[in-house]
């Protein structure tokens, strides 16, 4: 049986960043949410599936400090050499977002999820996820979730997914969380398709 990891880190050695089905060559759409939130240029960030967006790229010129986690390493291997030397305000994790994450991480100011929750499908997995959010952001701090919507694809790089709807993750955040804004947004891929999303920015109480 394949694992994540396997599988992964296959996608990434068999394709150019332009060649995957979620490659976004600007990535407006999660900026916009971000801007919406006090302090975000500067603040901690941490990214649970970060691959090779060029979100990164954005954020660190921005002057964030980000924890980029991905759990292909091919990924994360591609993506330090893209960024190279900006890299000191960059700490690299290699680790499944839905198992424990180790106790040396700080907490921090905003989780931005851009197409990872949608692809755990089991309960565990959705409860470690959850719990690794609680965890790591801190009181007052901000989770942004981009997920396939109800409308969205029902598979994404040869895995099902769990489609989204903003009343679920809602209800799966739990009662310490509020809806700030959120936003059925359809994003076309690099093969022209469209795939539909839902965006919602939350606030930890």
């Amino acid at each position: 049986m394949t694992t994540p990891n396997q599988h992964w880190n296959a996608v990434f050695v068999a394709k150019s960043d332009q060649e995957l089905g979620w490659y976004e060559r600007d990535p407006a759409q999660t900026l916009k949410f971000l801007d919406l939130i006090p302090g975000s240029r500067t603040a901690t960030i941490f990214l649970p599936g970060a691959g090779t967006s060029v979100l990164v790229d954005e954020l660190l010129a921005r002057g964030a400090q980000v924890i980029l986690n991905d759990v292909s390493d091919e990924a994360l291997k591609k993506l330090k050499k893209r960024i190279g030397n900006i890299q000191h305000r960059v700490t690299w994790l290699h680790h499944d977002i839905s198992k424990p994450m180790p106790d040396s991480l700080p907490q921090v100011d905003i989780w931005i999820d851009r197409a990872v929750l949608h692809f755990l499908l089991d309960t565990a997995g959705l409860e470690g996820y959850f719990r690794n959010l609680r965890s790591l952001l801190r009181k007052g701090g901000f989770a942004l979730l981009a997920e396939f919507s109800t409308a969205g694809a029902p598979m994404c790089a040869g895995l099902d997914v769990h489609r989204y709807s903003v009343e679920e993750l809602t209800t799966r955040l739990g009662e310490g969380f509020d809806l700030i804004q959120h936003e059925e947004y359809t994003f076309i891929n690099p093969f022209g398709d469209p795939r539909p999303y839902v965006y919602a920015l939350y606030k930890r109480k």
